[in-house]
């Protein structure tokens, strides 16, 4: 039978949003902030566009993340994100709604994901599907999660890291815990305020844990250094500093070692069968902030347990939920609908 509307699946992040078409992949990558005019609360941009304005914007333009900790923020924007993104895709005059499947963090309440349907299906959705981030991922990274045998997964966000063991299509065991990248990019920013009095802004901190970030201490012959600038905390004047790789490890060591917890919180709490099955198989890392340098070793080291990064570690989640939409009727028990 030919089928009319579209399916779409969408990892709506803390940090970035990804759309998946059935039967085209991934069509949309865009950060999850939204601008509106305080004046008239119209949207006046979203994804991309959205984020230059933040921290740029003037008095009557707010540029927000309608997305805190993996869950919705604030209702009427996250719908406006979704309505953008659905409208993009199938056009804003379409005869057949679309099938949608969005993933939620495990750890989330029944509240928070009847707001997700609910924003979904006010969005111009005609089904709302939600799946499991952990599952997602699982699926994503090409873990096989319908067999009897335990697979680990550790899905570390903008906003939330979901460790998860996964065994007969279910989450056996799992831990959620709200620190994600952006935990990390404010702890350096803390840093470079508390040592250097400057007071630098969100695109700067995450440059330097993209350009120098080490999740372990650097050799000697490893440091690496770059320009950071900012404003003077006491002069209020334009200021330039040297920040070395030691540096932004010493400053990204506490949101990673509560990460490092939750996944050994998880591992407490595993079944010894399974257990054994995740030592044998390791813990698979997905997410955009388990690219941090060296990260699976210092996780390696931390739990004894061999960690690997998934093949494309910032789309598992996205190309999961894309997949479970795509084969209903293999995932229908790991999928809620309205």
């Amino acid at each position: 039978m030919f089928k009319f509307s579209k399916r779409i699946g969408i990892d709506l992040g803390t940090a970035n949003s990804l759309v998946y078409l059935g039967g085209e992949g991934i069509v949309l990558n865009e950060p999850t902030v939204v601008a509106v005019s305080t004046i008239d609360n119209r949207v006046l941009a979203v994804g991309n566009e959205a984020k230059e304005m933040i921290g740029r914007t003037p008095g009557n333009i707010t540029a927000t993340k309608p997305m805190r900790d993996g869950v919705i923020a604030d209702y009427v924007i996250t719908e406006a994100l979704l309505r953008f993104f659905i409208d993009k895709i199938c056009g804003q005059s379409r005869v057949f709604k679309p099938e949608v499947m969005v993933c939620v963090p495990a750890g989330v309440t029944s509240v928070e994901r009847r707001a997700v349907m609910d924003a979904t299906l006010s969005a111009g959705a005609k089904v709302a599907y939600l799946i499991d981030e952990p599952l997602a991922a699982a699926i994503g990274s090409n873990i096989p999660i319908a067999n009897p045998s335990g697979n680990m997964i550790v899905d570390i966000g903008g906003g939330t890291t979901e460790a998860a063991v996964i065994s007969l299509g279910g989450v056996v065991v799992h831990n959620s815990t709200r620190v994600g990248g952006n935990k990390v990019d404010d702890a350096i920013t803390t840093y470079v305020r508390k040592k250097y009095g400057l007071i630098i802004g969100e695109h700067q901190s995450e440059a330097i844990k993209k350009t120098i970030g080490n999740a372990l201490h650097p050799k000697t012959s490893e440091i690496k250094s770059m320009e950071v600038r900012g404003r003077d905390g006491a002069t209020g004047l334009p200021r330039t500093i040297v920040l070395s790789s030691e540096e932004a490890t010493i400053a990204m060591q506490d949101p990673l070692k509560k990460i490092i917890g939750a996944v050994k919180a998880v591992l407490e709490q595993t079944p010894p069968e399974l257990a054994s099955d995740i030592i044998d198989k390791g813990i698979v890392m997905s997410g955009g902030t388990s690219q941090i340098n060296n990260l699976d070793k210092l996780m390696t080291q931390e739990t004894g347990v061999p960690c690997h990064i998934a093949e494309n570690p910032l789309f598992s989640v996205v190309l999961g939920t894309g997949i479970a939409l795509e084969n209903l009727d293999l995932y229908k028990r790991s999928v809620s609908k309205r």
